[in-house]
């Protein structure tokens, strides 16, 4: 399976917050959404970082409740790590596991045209593996 099926079936919402926006209310952003982490878009609706709950947990331990009145801009994590709707699972899977990274942002063309979390990567591994297992069943019940 390669990134563009996954968001076929999972879709390709992509939730972002401005670099100016303070960090107390990506906070409440994250929280209301239900997701780990948002892309930082740029003017140009280009990647410029990644906000995630890592993020605000660093800020806190190092500056405590200063951290609050940051921005994204200020703690996002600048150095985005992607994919191609066209690369493979297990790629994305190895790429998340050696960045230690959660969320990829998926970029076609310089255009962000969805996100991938590891969650969604997992099911999809294990989605994979149980139809290979059903196949495989089928396969020794029909000999």
């Amino acid at each position: 399976m390669i990134v563009a099926s996954l968001l076929n079936t999972k879709g390709r919402d992509v939730f972002s917050i401005a670099p100016g926006a303070s960090v107390s209310d990506a906070a409440r952003y994250l929280r209301d959404k239900g997701i780990g982490a948002a892309l930082v878009l740029d003017q140009a609706g280009a990647a410029a970082g990644v906000f995630s709950e890592r993020d605000l947990v660093n800020a806190i331990a190092d500056q405590g409740n200063t951290a609050l009145s940051l921005t994204v801009g200020d703690l996002m994590t600048k150095d985005v790590v992607s994919c191609s709707p066209r690369d493979p699972i297990p790629t994305v899977m190895a790429t998340m596991t050696e960045r230690r990274v959660r969320h990829l942002p998926v970029i076609d063309g310089g255009r962000v045209v969805g996100v991938v979390s590891i969650g969604d990567v997992v099911k999809s591994r294990i989605a994979e593996a149980e139809t290979e297992a059903e196949a495989l069943k089928a396969y020794i019940a029909s000999g």
